[in-house]
């Protein structure tokens, strides 16, 4: 299979034949039909985060499965799928409580190939890293079935693609992290394909008031398509400050999907006595931030995180394909451009260099 090879950061990725291996047990292979460039692929791109090299960077993909290996009962071949990053074991304390969403990060080794066994992916008998246990930027990936959802086949797989990662972390974090209530307030900072997902998962909620935050103005005018009632430009105004002004006193849910200390420390400035602050951007390791401890105890802020917006997978996508049916999810506004596999680098330049028109770059096989 032909698949976008990353060798080295801040470098272009290669267009290389790759070796995938054949389904083991409980494993899929799937053929992609489409994949979206997620900011979560610049970050290890451009060494942010730290990756071993060679690797397939890619996590944002939908496509038709094409075999399975022996014990696999979730999908069948021919059977329509989004992947996602945060598979599932389905017997730990996470996924018995319903936090399944959090089951890869304790039990990784469960969804990956042993050192004895042969890699998933190869170059010339060359290990390739599986990223994020899929590799999406791909003709082809071979994963865990619990890391796959099958969806009514008529659900377009270049808009279904965008459920596994970006839509899922923005709206599944207003119902299931936060628990937004009609009528409340919300303030959104960062309207990226994620953060224009919470803006869109907020105006479903019914939040009477949501409030995008962002310094590019054609962000904050995409914002508006998506449910934002207001939008304030933090380098025009000071953002805290207008934001407990819309408001009255600040909001009761805030949600930081930049990835930075100062963003996140300003989405817990922006809330209101009780209110909720949820971190869904990918803060740097080793960067910490800062709250006053007292205000946090006398007037009760909570201030959480959220994977993969604490998904429920296999009960939310075909919920959310639903709300795409019904006009209610924006996936059709989302994607800023369609592309071959070979264009991959430009979009992810696109995003490092934050150019404000870009939501998310589809690649799209045929």
């Amino acid at each position: 299979m032909k698949a976008a090879v990353m060798r080295e950061p801040n470098k272009p990725l290669s267009i290389e034949e790759v070796t995938i291996d054949k389904p083991g047990p409980r494993e899929v292979l799937v053929r992609l039909k489409a994949v979206g460039v997620c900011h979560s692929d610049v970050h290890f791109w451009d060494a942010n985060f730290p990756v071993e090299t060679p690797v397939i960077l890619g996590h944002e993909s939908a496509g038709v499965v094409e075999a399975v290996g022996s014990m696999v009962s979730a999908v069948k071949p021919g059977d329509h799928v989004i992947s996602i990053l945060s598979p599932f074991c389905g017997t730990c304390e996470y996924c018995l409580s319903g936090h399944m969403s959090v089951c890869h990060t304790i039990n990784r080794e469960q969804f990956q190939r042993q050192m004895s066994e042969a890699p998933r992916l190869s170059i010339k008998g060359e290990k390739v890293g599986q990223f994020l246990n899929l590799s999406s930027f791909a003709e082809q990936i071979l994963v865990h079935e619990n890391a796959l959802c099958a969806i009514d086949k008529d659900m377009p797989l270049d808009r279904a693609c965008l459920i596994g990662c970006g839509v899922i972390t923005g709206v599944g974090s207003v119902f299931h992290a936060a628990k937004v209530e009609p009528g409340s307030t919300v303030a959104v900072v960062g309207c990226g394909g994620v953060g224009l997902s919470a803006i869109n998962g907020a105006a479903i909620a019914g939040a009477s008031r949501i409030i995008a935050v962002d310094l590019s103005d054609e962000k904050l005018q995409m914002a508006v398509r998506f449910g934002a009632t207001d939008v304030v430009n933090p380098s025009k105004v000071n953002a805290v400050e207008a934001v407990k002004e819309l408001t009255k006193g600040g909001v009761h849910y805030a949600f930081e999907c930049v990835g930075l200390k100062q963003t996140a420390e300003q989405a817990y400035h922006m809330m209101r006595p009780r209110g909720v602050a949820t971190l869904i951007g990918m803060i740097t390791p080793g960067v910490n931030i800062e709250i006053p401890g007292i205000e946090m105890l006398v007037t009760e802020k909570r201030l959480q995180g959220a994977i993969m917006g604490s998904n429920q997978f296999r009960i939310d996508f075909p919920r959310l394909v639903e709300l795409y049916r019904q006009g209610k999810l924006h996936l059709d506004d989302m994607i800023s451009d369609r592309i071959g596999l070979d264009g991959i680098t430009g979009a992810l330049q696109n995003l490092k260099d934050n150019k404000g028109t870009v939501a998310r770059q589809v690649v799209v096989f045929d």
